[in-house]
């Protein structure tokens, strides 16, 4: 939910640039400690430690300047061999694929991939008696992504931002700071430049100089990360690899949900569910906006109990929608009102930040007045979790967190480890720590979810899901929507997305909008429309005729979850995001460096969100390459900007030739999820003579099936010398197909499959078929098809050829002539 409170002031010399000392340090001796090197200088000791061959921290600490913790490492350094060499003026620290040149005189730092300049300091850490920061050389044709959420293009370069979390109510096209701020960058150059502090401050791409990064900020901890890779994805994998990679979500997570600003009842939550159930529309989880412990919106935020005069019932609201298949969410916040029944608990154990006196501290915002909870305090951290813990003990399963940033932070606040300014912007990360922390303890066998509207870098490792804020019902809230998503899941938050239809304003409904952007949320990470309640935001609510057209969505967003589930575990493996830019599949095309609005899902899929009213068609810019139209079945030459065509039944997806696609039948919920019947899709054509793919599937809830061997990975192959048309005429090869498995065993693993297999692009009947060399009949009726096993049917209007066949987990070879 998103509110209407404002900072209470404005951050110290906020669009001023600072004049910092240029008085570098200056080496005086050296020593190497295990992955470390220490340096001590005139000013007091640097350390640049290697935790990857092309990752290495460098963390100056001058003599008298306060050091905080960091935020965005979360694993130790892997063992390495390194060296160091004194070569008169300068040192050389290497690692098997990344060296490091030391000046002496004065200290600077220049980072080598080989032969190949990453990056320079210029002329390295830099300070006043305000701030601390560090300067970068930035070559003449670079591009910068990242610095978080911002509406300003893909490019960053010529802009200088805020690095201070920052609600924006009701953005829409254009927005310099939002609620979650990140304070690095990923360069076309292929380095990442992440500077690990949370104080507020400042990051200046080429806007002051054009040939300089800049970053200041007040306080905090002056260390930065420099990430070198071969492409983008090793490069968000070797970040990830140290900052810690995005654990696994449960299943449900990915399907349908309920969610509103907010039902203020227990009945009129009931009475939600049972119309999603009534209309026959997939449902897996309900979100309780602040109603859930207030009768109103102002004093009652910190009660953090339920208000039972509304929700007379909660345990047994929570178990029935349990067992429907539905999981609760509870929004909370970490303010706590002293007008709320838990404020008095809260002084006396000692657990909110505290004005300079030593005091609770307190200020007026838009909910009442307040104190905030002071999540660096250990103390203060038990005390949230144990209620967090005993809303889970009643049957709460996941944990939205909100106003996070925190909303409203006071100067003068004083947190345990420091004060606002110093820790603003690790407020959120700190918070989703204390709840991910929290389950791993007392509910190690469930995958926590925890939704917050700000962190930071390293955010990612505690499961955070981040989403795009206030955003504007409106087409122009809709059209920032993939440049978001995109800049944030280059930094592992891959599960970003945005509240579906729109949050805040619109006075009357506009179902032509409201039909695309829960179009365009099949192929976001979340689906979770959401927005003030005056218009419902949940799609139950809306005519027949919107519901009809939005049906066919909600029933693919189930079907595709063997896909989608597999891309959240390759996510969890190696940081691959969900939605990838582009510029993925053509490194050096600039172009798509640019592109804001088609994207790529996953492996297979090239999506564009129609973000403008009453269009017939939609330009898409496709890569090299060859793509099907995902509904039509049109095949598209790619490697240009092309108008594809649309009505309000469809958006532009497409699907690259030589994919596998595994779908499953459609369910009221995830809790009847099943690849029992499993249908694997093939978009063969003749560019392609060989493809791979691959269908990760465990439990969907336990917490460690990955590491636990508890899961199967179902791997795909095709090779086909003809490229996808095995019937061509006068053409006697094959396309082959082969499906085998790996791994173990776990709760509701299908003992076999029924398996279709859909080749796309067929052109004619296939003269003969085998399943582990024995011939299958091929039948003219769909009926036929639908009633027989080992059997196979062409359909020539839509130029499929479908083969149906049992798979007991064997190796699996399917042979088409």
């Amino acid at each position: 939910m998103r509110y209407f409170g404002m900072l209470s002031r404005l951050v110290a010399a906020a669009g001023l640039l600072l004049t910092f000392g240029l008085a570098a340090a200056d080496y005086q001796s050296h020593r190497q400690l295990g992955n470390q090197l220490l340096i001590t200088t005139n000013e007091g000791q640097l350390a640049i430690t290697f935790y990857q061959p092309l990752v290495a921290e460098v963390h100056y600490q001058p003599a008298g300047v306060k050091q905080l913790p960091s935020f965005a490492i979360g694993q130790s350094p892997a063992p390495l061999t390194l060296t160091v060499a004194d070569k008169g003026d300068h040192l050389v620290y290497r690692s098997a694929d990344m060296s490091i040149k030391v000046a002496k005189s004065p200290l600077q730092l220049r980072f080598y991939k080989g032969d190949q300049l990453i990056t320079a300091e210029q002329p390295g850490f830099v300070r006043d008696s305000v701030q601390l920061g560090f300067k970068f050389a930035l070559t003449e044709q670079e591009k910068l992504f990242g610095a978080g959420q911002r509406v300003l293009g893909m490019d960053r370069r010529g802009h200088r931002l805020p690095l201070y979390n920052k609600a924006h109510y009701g953005y829409s096209t254009a927005s310099e700071q939002m609620y979650f701020s990140l304070a690095g960058v990923m360069s076309s150059n292929k380095y990442m430049l992440l500077f690990d502090n949370s104080a507020s401050g400042h990051i200046d791409l080429g806007k002051t100089a054009a040939d300089t990064l800049e970053f200041s900020a007040m306080g905090g901890r002056s260390a930065y990360i420099v990430v070198a890779g071969d492409s983008f994805p090793e490069l968000i994998d070797n970040y990830l690899t140290v900052s810690g990679k995005p654990p696994l979500p449960a299943r449900w997570t990915l399907g349908s949900y309920a969610s509103r600003f907010g039902y203020r009842t227990e009945a009129e939550a009931r009475s939600v569910v049972k119309k999603y159930r009534e209309l026959g529309l997939p449902l897996d989880a309900i979100v309780l906006d602040l109603y859930w412990f207030g009768p109103d919106i102002q004093g009652h935020m910190g009660n953090l109990a339920w208000d039972l005069d509304a929700f007379p019932e909660p345990e047994q609201m929570l178990a029935d929608f349990k067992a429907d298949g539905v999981n609760t969410i509870l929004v909370t916040e970490p303010f706590v009102l002293t007008s709320s029944k838990r404020w008095q608990e809260a002084v006396t154990a000692g657990v909110l930040a505290t004005a300079p006196d030593g005091s609770p501290k307190t200020f007026d915002f838009y909910f009442g007045n307040t104190g905030l909870i002071d999540v660096f305090n250990p103390v203060a951290a038990d005390w949230f979790w144990q209620i967090y813990k005993g809303l889970a003990e009643q049957g709460v399963a996941g944990v939205w967190g909100d106003l996070g940033e925190p909303e409203v932070h006071p100067s003068d606040t004083q947190h345990l480890l420091g004060s606002a300014d110093e820790l603003h912007n690790a407020y959120g990360h700190r918070w989703a720590e204390l709840v991910y922390r929290g389950y791993k303890r007392n509910f190690a066998d469930t995958r926590p979810f925890v939704m917050m509207r700000a962190g930071s870098l390293g955010s990612q490792r505690y499961g955070m899901v981040p989403w795009t804020g206030d955003v504007d019902r409106s087409w122009g809230g809709l059209q920032p929507q993939v440049e978001l998503a995109l800049q944030m899941s280059l930094f592992g938050f891959g599960y970003i997305h945005s509240d579906l239809g729109g949050f805040a304003g619109g006075e009357t409904f506009d179902p032509e909008l409201y039909i695309r952007w829960l179009q365009y949320g099949v192929f976001q990470p979340v689906y979770r429309p959401h927005a003030q309640e005056h218009i419902a935001p949940e799609p139950v609510f809306h005519s027949k005729q919107v519901i009809d057209t939005l049906r066919p969505y909600l029933n693919l967003r189930y079907q595709l979850l063997p896909y989608l589930y597999t891309m959240a575990w390759q996510h969890s493996q190696t940081g691959m995001p969900l939605m990838r830019p582009l510029f993925f599949l053509d490194e050096s095309n600039t172009n798509f460096m640019d592109e804001t609005n088609s994207y790529l899902w996953g492996d297979a899929f090239l999506v564009a969100p129609v973000t403008k009213p009453g269009v017939r068609s939609w330009p898409v810019n496709m890569p090299e390459g060859v793509w099907f139209d995902f509904f039509s079945g049109k095949r598209y030459q790619g490697g240009q900007l092309t108008e594809v065509p649309v009505n309000i039944d469809t958006i532009p997806v497409l699907v690259k030739a030589g994919s596998f696609v595994p779908m499953v039948q459609p369910m009221a919920s995830t809790k009847d999820y099943s690849s029992k019947n499993l249908t694997v899709h093939y978009y063969a054509d003749s560019t392609v003579t060989c493809a791979k793919g691959q269908m990760y599937e465990d439990d969907g809830i336990s917490a460690n099936s990955s590491e636990q061997g508890n899961f199967e990975l179902l791997n795909f192959y095709a090779l086909d010398s003809n490229g996808g048309n095995s019937s061509a005429e006068g053409n006697d090869n094959s396309l082959k197909l082969e499906f085998s498995r790996s791994g173990g065993d776990y709760s509701g693993k299908p003992a076999s499959r029924e398996l279709t297999v859909v080749l796309h692009n067929q052109t004619a009947k296939a003269g003969r078929i085998t399943v582990n060399g024995e011939f299958i009949a091929i039948v003219a009726q769909p009926q036929r098809f639908a009633r027989q096993q080992n059997v196979a049917y062409y359909d020539k209007a839509s130029k499929q050829l479908h083969i149906k066949t049992h798979w007991h987990g064997e190796k699996l070879q399917l042979q088409v002539r």
